[in-house]
C-alpha cells in the first residue's frame, strides 16, 4: 500500500482557497471592518514526530450570522478526539457527497479537541450545512455541540521538519487514496486529509472506525490522566495496587486512605514518585527486602554502588568490586520482586477468600429470598385454593337442600294429583250413574206417550 503524505504545497496547488499562503482573488473588505466580523485561529498539523506544518486561520464570527462576502469554505471547531474520522463522515450524512475536501487540523491550545476545515461544491451546500448543524450537538449521548463558522481565508505560516520522511514521489504525480489506490480526484468524491496529512477518499476513510491514521497509525487522541475516584483532582494521587482504585492523598481529600478503611487493602502507591505505601505498617515498603539471616524485613542500602561512576564506597569506608555490588544489588533487586510478589499473592489470596465470602452470603440470601418467595407463592396459592373449596363447599351444601325440599315437594304433589285423579273418577262414576238414570226416565216418559196416543 503506497503512502501518500500531501504537503501543503501539494494542496495549494489544487485548493488555493483553502490553504494557499496567498491572499485570494475574493474582494474582501477593509482590514478595519474585517477585524470587526472576524477572529483568527492558529493551527498545526502534521505528525509532531515527523514535520509539523503551522499556520492561520481567519474566520467570521458565530454572532454575525451568514455573512454577505462567505465563501464554500467552513470550519468546524472543536470536535472531541474521541469522534473518529468515519463518525464525523457519518455526522455529516448527506452532505458528504457535496464536499470536496475536507482537511483535520488541530488549534493551538486545544488538546483534547481538533478542528476541520471543509470546501463544498457550491455556496448553497454550504448554507445548508452551516443552517443544519451549526449548534448541534455530535449526539445524544453528550452536551458537545458542533461549533461551525464560515471562513475567510487560511495561511501556512511555517513548517518544521523534526525527522527525514520518506519521499512521496515525484512532485507532479497525481497522489493516491492508501486504501483503494485510486487517484485522488475530486471528481471521484470528497477527499479527507488526516492531520498528519495523509490523504484518503471520503468513502474509504468512512470504513475505518479507528481513531488512527491508516496508514502511519498516528493518534491525536491523548492517554486520559488519573484522576481521583471521588473528587476528581489530579493531584497528589495514590493507586492501590491490589484493586486499582485511585485516589487521593492525606494532603488533599484524603480518598486514598478511606479506600484502605473500606476494603483494608493496606497496599498503595503514589503515581508521581512510585513509591509504595503500607497503611498497616505506616510506613514504606518499596525498598524494604528479605533478609537471608534471620528472614525479617530489612531496608534496602545502596550506598556501595554509585549510579554514574560504577562502583565507590560501601558504608564501611571499604572497596567492593563492581560485579560483586552489581550482583549484590541484582540480588537485593529479586528479592524486592519476590516480597512484593509474595506480598501481591498474599493480598490477592485474601481478596479471594474475602469474595469467596460475599459470593457465598450473596448466595445464601438469594437462596433465603427464593424461598421465602417461593413459600409466599405456594400459601398465597393454597388460601386461594382453600377459599375456592369453601365456596363450593357452601354452594353444595346449598343445593343439597333445595333438592330435599325439591324431594319433598314431589311427594306432596303426587299425593296431591292421587287424590285429583280419585276425586275425579268418583266424578265421572256419579256422572254416568246420573245419565242411566235420565235415560231410564226418557224411557219410561217416552211410553207413556206412546200409551196415551
Amino acid at each position: 500500500m503506497s503512502t501518500s503524505s500531501r504537503s501543503p504545497d501539494d494542496i495549494s496547488r489544487k485548493i488555493p482557497d483553502v490553504v494557499s499562503g496567498e491572499p485570494c482573488n475574493s474582494p474582501y473588505p477593509s482590514s478595519s471592518s474585517i477585524s470587526d466580523v472576524t477572529q483568527t485561529f492558529h493551527f498545526s498539523s502534521g505528525n509532531p514526530r515527523i514535520e509539523e506544518t503551522r499556520g492561520v486561520m481567519l474566520l467570521y464570527r458565530n454572532d454575525i450570522g451568514l455573512p454577505v462576502e462567505r465563501k464554500p469554505l467552513l470550519c468546524v471547531l472543536g470536535v472531541p478526539n474521541h469522534m473518529t474520522y468515519a463518525d464525523f463522515c457519518q455526522f455529516c450524512g448527506s452532505f458528504v457527497h457535496h464536499i470536496l475536501e475536507m482537511r483535520i487540523v488541530r488549534n493551538d491550545g486545544m488538546e483534547d479537541r481538533y478542528s476541520i476545515l471543509i470546501r463544498f461544491d457550491s455556496q448553497d451546500s454550504a448554507d445548508k450545512f452551516y443552517k443544519h448543524f451549526n449548534g448541534r450537538r455530535f449526539s445524544s449521548l453528550e452536551e458537545e455541540a458542533c461549533r461551525v463558522l464560515f471562513t475567510v481565508d487560511v495561511h501556512y505560516t511555517g513548517s518544521i521538519e523534526h525527522k527525514q520522511s520518506s519521499s512521496a514521489g515525484p512532485a507532479d504525480q497525481q497522489p493516491a487514496c492508501p486504501v483503494c489506490l485510486e487517484r485522488l480526484e475530486q471528481d471521484m468524491g470528497g477527499i479527507l486529509t488526516t492531520i498528519c496529512n495523509h490523504s484518503f477518499h471520503c468513502s474509504c476513510i468512512s470504513n475505518w472506525t479507528d481513531s488512527s491514521c491508516p496508514v502511519c497509525r498516528y493518534c491525536q487522541q491523548q492517554p486520559e490522566k488519573s484522576i481521583c475516584n471521588v473528587c476528581q483532582t489530579s493531584e497528589n494521587l495514590w493507586m492501590c495496587v491490589i484493586c486499582g482504585s485511585v485516589g487521593c492523598g492525606r494532603y488533599k481529600e484524603g480518598h486514598a486512605i478511606t479506600h484502605w478503611k473500606e476494603t483494608q487493602h493496606c497496599y498503595s502507591i503514589e503515581l508521581e514518585s512510585k513509591r509504595v505505601w503500607d497503611y498497616a505498617g505506616d510506613n514504606y515498603v518499596h525498598r524494604l527486602i528479605q533478609s537471608k539471616t534471620d528472614g525479617k524485613l530489612v531496608e534496602l542500602n545502596a550506598h556501595c554502588v554509585d549510579a554514574n561512576n560504577g562502583c565507590g564506597s560501601c558504608e564501611l569506608g571499604q572497596p567492593v568490586d563492581c560485579g560483586f555490588s552489581e550482583a549484590l544489588l541484582n540480588s537485593r533487586v529479586e528479592a524486592i520482586v519476590n516480597e512484593y510478589n509474595d506480598l501481591l499473592t498474599n493480598q490477592l489470596e485474601n481478596q479471594k477468600l474475602y469474595y469467596e465470602s460475599l459470593l457465598r452470603e450473596v448466595e445464601e440470601e438469594t437462596e433465603r429470598q427464593i424461598s421465602s418467595a417461593v413459600e409466599k407463592a405456594v400459601t398465597l396459592k393454597l388460601q386461594k385454593l382453600q377459599a375456592k373449596l369453601d365456596r363450593c363447599l357452601k354452594e353444595k351444601n346449598i343445593l343439597k337442600d333445595l333438592n330435599e325440599n325439591l324431594l319433598k315437594n314431589q311427594e306432596i304433589w303426587k299425593e296431591k294429583i292421587n287424590q285429583a285423579e280419585e276425586r275425579r273418577k268418583k266424578a265421572i262414576e256419579l256422572k254416568d250413574d246420573r245419565i242411566k238414570q235420565l235415560e231410564e226416565q226418557l224411557r219410561d216418559l217416552m211410553s207413556d206417550l206412546e200409551s196415551v196416543a
